[in-house]
């Protein structure tokens, strides 16, 4: 099993992390013709706050972040991205069963969006999401978590 831990970001980590974000997204957005070298860090400045965001260590080196977003609806999952050499090792496994079992997330509607093809889906798939809508370019996905 992968020693990872998860630590609370801080607004220093925002290039790093928007940096991470154009190189994860990179295949996908290209794929979908929507690739913009600016914009791609632009939307996670944008978007991004430290006091909901998790730096995802693995071994002591950073591999991702993700936050966690408190909504009206329950939450909102974003920013949920794995280094590219990381991948594939059940990261994203052990990060949501984490978050989902967190306070915040239970007995919630957990939301996220993706691009269409992201191989994500899978993953997001097996904590029961289920696809809301979508357009040509995300899929909108959410779960109702319980209680317990």
């Amino acid at each position: 099993m992968n020693q990872l831990t998860m630590h609370q970001a801080v607004q220093e980590d925002v290039e790093r992390l928007a940096d991470l974000r154009a190189l994860v997204l990179y295949d996908d957005l290209t794929r979908l013709g929507r690739y913009d070298e600016v914009k791609v860090r632009e939307r996670f400045r944008n978007t991004f706050d430290p006091i909901y965001t998790w730096i995802i260590k693995l071994e002591g080196s950073s591999v991702g972040c993700v936050s966690l977003k408190p909504t009206a609806e329950g939450a909102l999952l974003e920013h949920f991205y794995i280094h590219p050499d990381a991948q594939g090792r059940r990261i994203g496994t052990e990060v949501l069963q984490l978050l989902l079992g967190m306070d915040e997330a239970r007995g919630k509607r957990v939301m996220l969006n993706m691009l269409q093809g992201s191989r994500a889906k899978h993953l997001y798939e097996r904590f029961k999401f289920v696809v809301d809508r979508e357009d040509e370019v995300d899929v909108f996905m959410s779960v109702q978590l319980t209680e317990d």
